[in-house]
């Protein structure tokens, strides 16, 4: 009975209670390293579709209720829904090019009906995902997480100078980021026991009080919305366009990839071991399934976040009931306008100043993982060929390599890092004979 007992260490431990009060700072510090993010990706592609400000500040709340019943759903799972993991949900990156093309073309409803079909073909996937797993080999989940890890190193230190502000790079932008990195690794050194992974939300008390006295708050804006709001259903009536569903249904393919990814590192950092079948596959059918509801209040399909895995890993809080309480809040923001405002006015760069040492942990994460693949010849060719492509042909693609495949590709793939590596591993995975390591050990 003792191990059911409510106490501080079960953070640590993926069931058992925590007390409350304990919890809620380590939850809340969750939902603060994934709070912008959330929301971010939302702004752009509604702004592609031409929509105005007051409907987007209602897709934001929309997105913070939705992204908090998501949460809920992977820690507790509905039937074969979800995983039982602390895997936090939110508005994925990833869709933002193929929905900006799509929303700025057809419409933002007809956003709206890709990302329905989209979701339910993901999450129907992901049940059946017992029969097609074994192509996501470890090298391949390892090559795929450590380009997740590549790819948010920018995305970091864009946040670090300010994110997509005018001011970006600006003396103020890099003081807050800085003092909130300092401020991160000082508590991380000095601070004794549990208190010691409370680094991130302490980074962001001190960033956020920091950026009060510097003006980079505007603290009007968190009673100008009411005190409470419901959220809106489905404010648009979804339209179907053929290709613009093709096109997103092949980028949830690159996010079921992503989310392989990324619950393979947080059980490998966090509660290390290996992922099963079964956890996959409700990972991946919670990304699907809570996508197609995120489309029924307006916004944009819904995934694991990388930024918290690399919470994770930094601090092995992996514990169910500790990661809910931020769900309940994040649910609570989206019902209550003046705390997701609260939370939205916290400035990029304080947000920077903590991720970037979590983006790094992510790709030391996904370097453990090739480690613990093996570095035997047919491994270290496929993680080195398709990050080397991965990496390579995104980063040269400003110089037109793309430009010889149909807008479809390009959008899909040429600023995609993450969907690059995830085909080319795979190929290579297919097509290199397994006996590689044999056939060169005979021949010496």
């Amino acid at each position: 009975m003792s191990d059911k007992k409510s106490k501080v260490s079960n953070i640590y431990q993926l069931d058992g209670r925590v007390p409350l009060l304990k919890a809620i700072p380590f939850g809340i510090q969750h939902i603060l390293a994934m709070f912008v993010a959330n929301l971010t990706p939302i702004t752009i592609i509604a702004a592609a579709g031409g929509l105005p400000q007051n409907e987007i500040a209602m897709l934001l709340q929309n997105a913070m209720f939705v992204a908090g019943i998501a949460t809920l759903i992977q820690l507790y799972p509905l039937w074969k829904v979800g995983s039982k993991l602390p895997i936090v949900m939110g508005v994925s990156f990833t869709f933002v090019t193929v929905l900006s093309t799509v929303a700025a073309n057809y419409g933002y409803p007809t956003v709206i009906g890709a990302v329905l079909v989209g979701g339910i073909f993901e999450g129907t996937l992901g049940l059946f995902a017992k029969y097609w797993r074994k192509i996501i080999s470890p090298i391949v989940a390892a090559s795929v997480v450590t380009a997740i890890g590549f790819s948010l190193l920018t995305v970091g230190a864009r946040s670090f100078g300010g994110g997509y502000a005018e001011d970006f790079g600006s003396l103020k932008n890099l003081i807050l980021g800085t003092v909130t990195l300092v401020t991160c690794l000082a508590w991380n050194c000095f601070a004794k026991g549990y208190l010691k992974q409370l680094a991130v939300l302490v980074g962001l008390i001190v960033g956020y009080i920091v950026a009060i006295f510097m003006g980079k708050v505007d603290l009007s804006v968190i009673l100008a919305d009411g005190f409470i709001s419901l959220p809106k259903i489905l404010p648009y009536i979804p339209k179907f366009n053929l290709s613009a569903i093709f096109s997103v249904c092949i980028i949830y393919l690159v996010s079921a990839a992503e989310t392989i990814g990324d619950t393979s590192a947080m059980v490998a950092t966090g509660l290390n071991r290996e992922i099963k079948d079964e956890e996959i596959s409700g990972s991946l059918a919670c990304d699907g399934y809570s996508s197609a509801i995120s489309s029924l209040f307006g916004c944009p399909p819904v995934t694991s976040f990388s930024q918290n895995v690399g919470l994770i890993a930094m601090t092995k809080v992996v514990n169910r009931f500790t990661i809910m309480t931020g769900a309940a809040c994040m649910i609570i923001a989206g019902l209550l306008p003046p705390v997701g405002n609260f939370f939205a006015s916290l400035p990029e760069s304080v947000l920077g100043g903590c991720t970037i040492m979590m983006f790094g942990t992510i790709l030391t994460s996904g370097m453990q993982m090739v480690a613990k693949a093996g570095f035997n010849q047919r491994n270290i060719t496929i993680a080195a060929l398709s990050l080397a492509i991965g990496i390579g042909f995104t980063t040269a693609s400003e110089i037109g390599l793309w430009h010889i495949f149909p807008k479809m590709i390009q959008s899909v793939f040429s600023a995609n890092v993450v969907a690059v590596v995830f085909v080319a591993s795979i190929i290579l995975n297919m097509v290199l004979p397994k006996n590689m390591d044999i056939e060169k050990t005979n021949e010496s």
